[in-house]
């Protein structure tokens, strides 16, 4: 079984807002802490299979990770795996699956995180690290909260 966790928002947008921001990848800049750099690896709207390599500093150096998109139900569910074997890890794989709902101009965000194929000291790490993990992927949701309700259209 791997390691999971769960992270919930109240966003003062509309569902469809938040929806839409979570697969902007351009506006990640405006919000994102840490964040080095983007690179899509497709082109297009956001559908799933798409995939890209997002680049943070991370404990004063630079980590990247390869994304994909594995689920997409329009303003509803957005799922996003990464390939850690591809990253700074060189293992396991993460997955984030976000729940969107609300009604009007409130809406919430429901992150379900689990991290998998973790073996020998890694998975020990990895279990160290499920209470920090949790709380920078819930600094990265108040951030983008903030960019959000700043910067209502």
């Amino acid at each position: 079984m791997g390691i999971e966790f769960e992270v919930e928002r109240d966003v003062r947008v509309p569902k469809e807002r938040l929806y839409d921001a979570l697969l902007d990848l351009e506006a990640a800049e405006h919000w994102m802490q840490g964040l080095v750099g983007i690179e899509r690896q497709d082109s297009g709207p956001m559908r799933e299979g798409s995939t890209w390599i997002e680049t943070r500093k991370m404990y004063g150096s630079k980590a990247s990770e390869h994304f994909e998109v594995v689920e997409l139900v329009p303003n509803e569910k957005v799922v996003i795996r990464v390939d850690g074997t591809k990253g700074m890890t060189g293992k396991g794989e993460y997955l984030f699956t976000y729940r969107v709902g609300g009604t009007g101009d409130k809406s919430n965000v429901h992150l379900h995180g689990e991290i998998g194929g973790l073996t020998g000291l890694t998975k020990l790490f990895g279990k160290m690290m499920a209470g920090p993990f949790k709380k920078a992927t819930a600094k990265d949701l108040d951030a983008l909260k903030a960019y959000l309700e700043s910067n209502k259209k």
